[in-house]
């Protein structure tokens, strides 16, 4: 069988939307078995044998950690923010759910990113369970990525679907491809941003949510 056709082998992925545009846009994944033959690939390239007894196990374990690695790009942020609520008997002021702490992944070097995001937005109408907003970050942290594009795709998100007068959302993580290759700069930490709304317009509204998330950088992001 030609490369090309086993390649069309196995599960196929769930669909993109402009939301999820990090996905490959391939149509299928290879099968179990063809990912635990790279990860075989890959240790023989490292200059080892995976035929030995602490690594026989390694491909099977390897490819389950991915699934858990990368499980963002089985779920719809979208569908994440569908259930709202609009009992909150007038409230209007800013809603912040702070230092959620999150992993993803370098899309350059496939090494861990490691940090925690700050997610504010000030409603319109509705309002949506604060774990919601956790799990909102998490679909995006676990794909490969660049924390730019993590930042903007967490913001543009809530403010699609809530529709609410202003989103705000600060992340703040230390990138394992700085600290554990190339430059080997421990103890650095990246801050990225993105206001929409009041947050852009109204120097007060983000005055008050920089004051409530602290100083972003100020604090050191561990690796661990």
């Amino acid at each position: 069988m030609s490369e090309e056709k086993k390649a069309g082998k196995g599960k196929p992925r769930k669909s993109a939307t402009s939301a999820t545009s990090a996905t490959s846009g391939t149509s299928a994944r290879p099968s179990r078995a063809e990912a635990e033959d790279a990860v075989r690939v890959l240790l023989r390239w490292a200059g080892d044998d995976p035929a030995r007894e602490g690594l026989i196990d390694t491909p099977g374990r390897v490819v389950r950690a991915y699934e858990e690695f990368f499980a963002g790009y089985e779920v719809d942020p979208r569908e994440i923010l569908s259930r709202t609520f609009s009992e909150v008997d007038g409230y209007d002021e800013m809603i912040v759910l702070k230092d959620i702490r999150f992993e993803s992944y370098c899309e350059h070097h496939m090494v861990p990113i490691i940090g925690r995001a700050h997610v504010a937005y000030l409603p319109e109408h509705r309002v949506v369970g604060i774990s919601k907003l956790a799990r909102l970050v998490d679909a995006f942290a676990k794909r490969l990525q660049i924390q730019e594009k993590m930042t903007a795709q967490i913001a543009d998100t809530l403010n699609e679907i809530l529709q609410p007068k202003g989103v705000g959302v600060i992340l703040e993580a230390a990138h394992q491809c700085m600290s554990t290759r190339g430059v080997h700069k421990a103890g650095v930490s990246m801050v990225t941003s993105r206001m929409l709304g009041t947050f852009r317009t109204d120097p007060s509204t983000r005055r008050e949510f920089l004051a409530i998330v602290g100083n972003p950088g100020a604090m050191s992001v561990a690796n661990t």
